[in-house]
């Protein structure tokens, strides 16, 4: 039988990883597919690279190919010693008594070594690799720090995934040969509620609870950020409502998000008669003062 080269036919190394691998797989396949290239030949150019992708991308095909193939040159004959290919899917005899199963219908080396499996079109080739799509959920501390953790997919599988600083809701993290037959998985972020922010891009918005005084008078009032709490300095006089901005306080980036601030006056509760009293002496000494809006 004539020994095929399934590298030369991938047009990689011997050392070639399981990476570049499928990237020339993928590279021949789309080029010489028979619905789109027409040309003569390409059928049966389709089919040795799907042959040599069948055994390549296989750890343990490929292990053997390598055992077996260490000392061939393509275009030699090769005769197979008694009994090879029993403990690999041989088929034995084959249509019209061949001993081995070599059909011719495929490369003789492959059916050899592994039972014919590599088909033709529509047959039994490796399925070509397919990318699939995950959601993940992220905190906003997780996004504005960076960093990794263990998560479980919807579809049950565990991995280690690496959370970039300051990627945004709607970005996708690439996985790579983490897909349907050895195709990427992308995970699609998504923001989990937060008990203090908005998020609208890189952009954070939070509200910051003052007393009547300390909008009346000024004072330098804590306000949380997502790198730890920050003193922001309320000028006198500020109304509730009002809105302050903190620059680049956000989601990090190549242009940082801002945080707005928007000021709550609270008021504390009359509870006591003093309360009540306190309150009565202000409403009389304010008594012109009429709230807008």
């Amino acid at each position: 039988m004539e020994y095929k080269d399934y590298y030369k036919a991938l047009g990689v190394a011997r050392t070639a990883t399981s990476a570049e691998i499928k990237k020339a797989y993928r590279k021949l396949a789309a080029e010489f597919h028979p619905d789109k290239n027409k040309s003569k030949g390409a059928e049966d150019r389709f089919k040795e690279v799907n042959e040599a992708n069948e055994v390549l991308s296989d750890p343990e095909k490929r292990k053997a190919y390598d055992e077996l193939g260490a000392d061939w040159r393509a275009g030699q004959q090769f005769r197979p010693p008694p009994g090879w290919g029993g403990g690999r899917g041989a088929r034995g005899r084959g249509a019209g008594g061949n001993p081995g199963g070599f059909s011719g219908d495929f490369s003789d080396l492959f059916s050899s070594m592994f039972g014919g499996g590599a088909g033709g079109m529509g047959g039994g080739f490796a399925p070509e690799a397919e990318d699939s799509r995950d959601v993940l959920t992220v905190s906003l501390e997780e996004s504005f720090h960076g960093g990794s953790r263990r998560v479980q997919l919807s579809s049950g599988k565990t991995l280690d995934v690496k959370i970039p600083k300051g990627v945004t809701e709607g970005q996708t993290i690439r996985l790579n040969n983490q897909g349907r037959f050895g195709g990427d998985l992308l995970l699609e972020i998504r923001f989990a509620a937060h008990p203090r922010f908005e998020v609208k891009g890189r952009d954070i918005t939070c509200v910051v609870n003052v007393a009547p005084w300390e909008s009346a008078l000024g004072a330098a009032v804590s306000v949380p950020t997502l790198g730890g709490d920050v003193e922001l300095k309320l000028p006198a006089g500020t109304q509730g409502g009002k809105k302050m901005r903190l620059k680049g306080r956000g989601l990090p980036g190549t242009t940082p998000g801002d945080q707005t601030i928007e000021i709550r006056v609270v008021t504390p509760p009359a509870v006591t008669d003093e309360d009540r009293v306190f309150y009565q002496q202000m409403a009389e000494r304010f008594s012109e003062f009429k709230p807008q809006g």
